[in-house]
């Protein structure tokens, strides 16, 4: 059943309009009567079409229920910016497993260090492949992509979810496998760039209370080791 989302639902009917509406009109070519689903803040709305204008497609709202696709635990991940398109892959991947918030940090050892103009310019793209994302993998939330953070007010930010943990490689990391999961409701995961992080960082990540964990012996591509982690998490917390 073709799936959209909607930034609003009032009443007992939703209007699609813009691009969305053009999409179901043409492209899907869609039909009065026809099944679709519409979702909104981690709900899905089940609807016929009743009719087409020049306004948008007038759907009917049949029953609704929370996404069954969404997980109980938020996960926030804190990024590392890499090189070249690597954020890209990350940022659609992420969501397919999980990631709720995905939040591009500038440490030490990142390689790219694009300045917030040029970043905001490819902010919308990621935003437009985060919600493509969510859309592919059935979500009931578009994540969100949010501007650069530096390092010091990221780890700031993570400390205070629940469950705030960092991929780091040296010797000390817990095991996933050794982590509590149980009543934990926000879920912060710190992933370095191509070069991992400066042990200061670490060091500083580790004063706020930010639990070091390890994937293991086998050197994870940065692209790669998000993904890892993501779906561990949500093994781990009963979402898999």
């Amino acid at each position: 059943m073709p799936r959209f989302f909607v930034p609003e639902v009032s009443g007992d009917h939703i209007l699609v309009t813009g691009g969305d509406a053009r999409h179901i009109s043409y492209s899907l070519r869609m039909a009065t009567g026809d099944d679709i689903t519409f979702c909104n803040i981690g709900k899905d709305y089940f609807c016929k079409i009743e009719s087409f204008s020049e306004e948008g497609v007038l759907c009917k709202i049949i029953s609704s229920e929370n996404s069954k696709s969404e997980p109980d635990v938020f996960l926030t991940l804190y990024q590392a910016l890499p090189k070249g398109d690597k954020f890209e892959t990350i940022i659609q991947k992420s969501i397919e497993v999980g990631a709720s918030r995905i939040v591009p940090v500038m440490t030490k050892r990142c390689v790219s260090r694009p300045d917030d103009k040029s970043f905001a310019k490819k902010l919308t793209r990621y935003n437009k492949i985060a919600e493509e994302a969510a859309k592919q993998s059935g979500r009931g939330i578009i994540p969100e992509i949010t501007p650069i953070m530096d390092f010091d007010k990221a780890i700031k930010e993570a400390s205070e979810n629940d469950l705030p943990l960092i991929c780091y490689e040296r010797e000390g990391g817990k095991r996933f496998s050794e982590i509590d999961f149980k009543g934990k409701k926000t879920v912060s995961l710190i992933i370095g760039s191509e070069g991992g992080f400066d042990a200061s960082e670490a060091e500083k990540a580790i004063d706020k209370g930010i639990i070091p964990i390890w994937l293991g012996e086998r050197i994870l591509r940065c692209e790669t080791a998000p993904v890892a982690a993501i779906s561990i998490i949500m093994n781990l917390s009963g979402n898999i």
